[in-house]
């Protein structure tokens, strides 16, 4: 077996591992897109755990993201990122030490787009944890999410168009990526808030996050709906769903959903496909 294919196969194995959500979605695609998407969603989970990390302090974050960040925008080497990584290897997962397979496994021809992506993402990821993770108005957490989460569906659509021609709006792709991210800071709304972190604006309430996810996964809905592509369509409608689903879970109390109901959802979207 070529190292490629090694690689590729360890790739989808790495993704089971840190994002079990992710892998759902993301057996619908075909096998190029499964490479492709994989290896992305693994770069980017790369510097975003360098971001989350909660033993590196935030000068080390600073140092290891802004560096990533000019190191994809001139030509990765891959010596140069160990070199860079491997005094902190103690508290980096295997993700983010094997950034340079990650790429590596992303087809030639959509690479420079997943690194422009995740440099921009890096770049960004530093710039707020040097503010400290402030957020105090609804520009500074549109800015946050944009740079977290937005730029996941701004990629996503890269992808799309490369793969077959599919052309979505921008501004909803970025909807997208921000309405899935503000369900998850309202999932971990108690537990941030017990560790002194809170991604709300000042003077909003709960209500108010639960109106910025409702609106973002209005325009993320708006999204979907010029991809004729039922594969690349299945991937966007899972998390969607899912997001949906979390979001009445919430509000009615509700923690999370349970792996059935996960299950239900995703086997009712095959379901209306297979429909359809």
């Amino acid at each position: 077996m070529s190292k490629v294919s090694n690689l590729q196969k360890e790739s989808l194995m790495m993704l089971k591992e840190t994002s079990r959500t992710f892998f759902i979605p993301i057996s619908f695609l075909d096998p190029i897109l499964k490479k492709t998407v994989g290896s992305a969603y693994l770069c980017m989970r790369a510097i975003d755990e360098i971001e989350d990390h909660p033993k590196l302090d935030d000068q080390a974050k600073i140092k290891l993201l802004s560096t990533i960040q000019k190191m994809l925008e001139t030509g990765f080497d891959e010596q140069s990122y160990l070199d860079l990584v491997t005094p902190y290897k103690e508290f980096l997962p295997p993700v983010t030490m094997r950034l340079a397979d990650w790429i590596h496994v992303c087809p030639e021809e959509i690479r420079g787009k997943v690194m422009e992506s995740t440099a921009i993402m890096a770049g960004g990821m530093s710039k707020w944890v040097e503010k400290n993770w402030v957020i105090l108005t609804k520009e500074d957490l549109d800015e946050y999410t944009y740079y977290v989460a937005g730029l996941v569906g701004t990629m996503l659509s890269d992808i799309w168009y490369w793969h077959d021609g599919t052309v979505t709006d921008p501004d909803h792709a970025i909807a997208f990526g921000r309405g899935l991210q503000a369900v998850n800071m309202l999932r971990n709304y108690d537990e941030d808030f017990e560790r002194g972190v809170t991604f709300v604006p000042e003077g909003w309430t709960r209500e108010d996050m639960f109106n910025y996810a409702k609106n973002n996964l209005a325009k993320a809905d708006l999204y979907v709906k010029p991809i004729k592509n039922k594969r690349i369509l299945m991937f966007c409608k899972v998390p969607l769903a899912l997001a949906h689903s979390t979001l009445k879970a919430l509000k009615s109390g509700k923690e999370k959903m349970s792996r059935v109901e996960v299950e239900g959802i995703v086997e009712q979207l095959k379901q209306e496909e297979r429909l359809s």
